[in-house]
């Protein structure tokens, strides 16, 4: 599987944290298909933030389909594809946070990323033209995002 992550990590600017990095180590995976990495190491200013732990996990998973998929037959009339099946793949990061004195949960980021049969083939630039502009987005509405995480309000 092509998916790793080089170490550091810059994360992207969030105010209350300063150059946010965080470090990961290979994991073990919950799934065979899976690739998972643990954070070990932070750096920057990140107040009262902890790295990876059983009771405050701190992994990145991506996953791919057990078996790809492919596409099928055509309609003989219309030349169409009768059917088109997507291939998922999965980026689920989780973070281990403190609600009371020895009580926990987790937040969970799950990316989901429905492929259809076929795009590797005749639209690999479209692929990699939506997912960039994809991450752009995500990436340039960070603060945003995370702000209405925390305030509840959009």
């Amino acid at each position: 599987m092509a998916f790793s992550i080089s170490s550091p990590v810059t994360g992207a600017t969030i105010s209350g944290l300063t150059t946010p990095t965080v470090t990961y180590s290979v994991d073990t995976p919950p799934d065979v298909n899976a690739k998972q990495y643990a954070a070990t190491a932070l750096g920057g200013t990140q107040p009262g933030v902890v790295t990876h732990s059983p009771e405050l996990p701190f992994t990145m998973t991506f996953k791919r389909p057990k078996t790809l998929k492919t596409l099928g037959a055509k309609n003989a009339s219309t030349g169409f594809y009768l059917v088109v099946p997507k291939n998922e793949y999965a980026l689920i990061g989780r973070k281990g946070v403190t609600l009371a004195t020895n009580q926990y949960d987790t937040i969970t980021f799950d990316l989901r990323i429905r492929v259809p049969a076929g795009t590797g083939t005749l639209s690999p630039n479209d692929a990699r033209a939506g997912f960039s502009a994809f991450t752009g987005v995500l990436t340039q509405n960070a603060q945003g995002i995370v702000d209405t995480m925390i305030s509840g309000i959009a």
